[in-house]
């Protein structure tokens, strides 16, 4: 073993420490040389003696590791993994293919640098995953994927995220992403996307849940002439016109049962018909799914093929809820009013440190979408005190519900499915009354903002009595 100096106390000044596993003696001296100052490493030509360590030892904060011999390569990535499960995991080897990729992130590789390596190859992955002290700072960098869209990473999580995606994306390995409505799904797809080799083709998306099944069949696989009443000529579907791209199948969780048949064949061997046709199509689409729907559940209820879920869950990518990335509350409001500024035509306004506390102590059901609306009603009010006022509004309600979660529980447990439901009523309640507000009332475009069809809309606005001059922060 090499063992570079570093002083081992555990204070908020201590170097970054990293395990290295590569048997070339002569990359091993380069990383000495080249990063000894910075962080404090722990090197091995191999690594039995290293495991052992570990299981001992403090765990260090990133792996790195050779992946040069398959099988022994396999094994120390497993091993490190469920010695630290949590620690960042990079794998170093010299010419990784498709089915590399698929095992790395099956095994829990976070990234992959390539042999040989530079300095600056390393360093890129040192900065990704140990973050210098200033990693808090609300100026965080930004990828820009396209016009309006943007893929924020400036929480030490998110950008684990961002590298997992980044090397998920590298082979075409089916991806689903989880999370509530409103974390970002699309964004992260569309990230994905273009970290890929399909990166100059064709992304497309698909809402699953905003069509009838009959409607939703023609779009993904397209119908010939007279397969229907009205199917005056052949139209093709997503599936043939997306080939070689990419295609983002929204709220996969609800796909009807009679579609998830045909999204299955497409899937095993790349095949689908027309509706109305008899001939089989090939195509080569990468799919990448999304759902906030609890799937266990529902493949338990009969109302998801587990066959499907399997296929399409070749990796899984969880976004985090907002609630649990409060660090970020500070960007992202800095970001959606620049997007909003810019969208709206209007100048920036100032984030007070009122209005910066009212947003941080705000629950966000409705996630980042939610909060872009907020921020986008503040830019078209140019006064903070209403929007403060109704976060603070808010905020009571979610201190109100909670009070009396706690007081049913404890005077009646059979009450906790109510109580859940009331829960999760308020905050679609909260999200619906937020969109229509910020679409002045257009239900239809209200609806596509949320995501859901016209119908769904109109029958949430009936079921929570919704209306112009609803105080949508009343209590339920």
């Amino acid at each position: 073993m090499m063992t570079s100096p570093g002083n081992t106390q555990l204070n908020r000044t201590r170097k970054p420490s990293i395990f290295v596993v590569e048997p070339n003696r002569g990359l091993l001296e380069y990383v000495r040389r080249t990063f000894a100052n910075q962080y404090r490493l722990s090197l091995h030509l191999e690594g039995g003696s290293g495991f052992n360590e570990l299981k001992t030892e403090r765990k260090p904060d990133l792996f790195l590791v050779a992946c040069d011999d398959n099988e022994a390569s396999e094994e120390s990535l497993r091993k490190l993994r469920a010695l630290s499960p949590a620690t960042p995991l990079v794998a170093l080897c010299c010419h990784p293919n498709a089915a590399d990729y698929e095992t790395f992130a099956t095994l829990g590789v976070d990234s992959v640098v390539l042999k040989p390596f530079a300095q600056s190859d390393l360093q890129r992955v040192f900065d990704r995953f140990l973050p210098p002290p200033e990693e808090n700072d609300i100026e965080a960098p930004e990828v820009h994927l396209d016009q309006g869209h943007s893929f924020i990473r400036s929480s030490k999580r998110m950008r684990q995220l961002e590298a997992q995606a980044t090397m998920v994306a590298r082979s075409d390995i089916p991806v689903l992403i989880l999370g509530e409505s409103g974390t970002g799904k699309e964004i992260l797809a569309l990230f994905t996307h273009k970290m890929s080799l399909r990166s100059n083709r064709m992304f497309m998306k698909i809402n699953c849940a905003a069509m009838p099944a009959e409607l939703l069949e023609s779009e993904l696989f397209g119908y010939e002439q007279g397969a229907f009443t009205g199917a005056m000529k052949m139209k093709p579907g997503k599936f043939e016109i997306c080939d070689k791209g990419t295609i983002f199948l929204d709220e996969i969780g609800e796909m009807p049962a009679g579609l998830q048949a045909k999204l299955l064949q497409v899937l095993q061997d790349g095949t689908f018909s027309r509706l109305g046709g008899r001939v089989p199509m090939r195509t080569d689409v990468r799919i990448i799914a999304a759902t906030n729907v609890d799937m266990k559940k529902a493949m338990a209820e009969k109302a998801f093929r587990e066959d499907l879920y399997y296929r399409l869950n070749g990796i899984s990518l969880k976004l985090p809820p907002l609630r649990e990335r409060q660090d970020e509350i500070p960007v992202f409001a800095k970001y959606f009013m620049q997007k909003g500024a810019k969208k709206y035509g209007l100048d920036s306004l100032p984030i007070s440190s009122r209005l910066l506390a009212a947003l941080m102590e705000h629950s966000w059901p409705g996630n980042l979408r939610e909060m872009e609306n907020v921020i986008n009603r503040y830019l078209v009010l140019q006064d903070e005190k209403p929007i403060i006022a109704e976060l603070l509004d808010s905020i009571k309600v979610s201190s109100t519900l909670s009070n009396q979660s706690s007081s049913s529980l404890a005077a009646d447990q059979g009450d906790l499915k109510k109580l859940v439901r009331n829960l999760k009523g308020e905050a679609e309640r909260v999200a619906i009354m937020s969109a229509l507000d910020d679409k002045g009332w257009n239900r239809k475009a209200a609806a596509g903002q949320l995501q859901i069809s016209y119908k769904a809309l109109l029958y949430k606005i009936k079921e929570y009595s919704l209306s112009p001059n609803s105080t949508w922060t009343e209590t339920v």
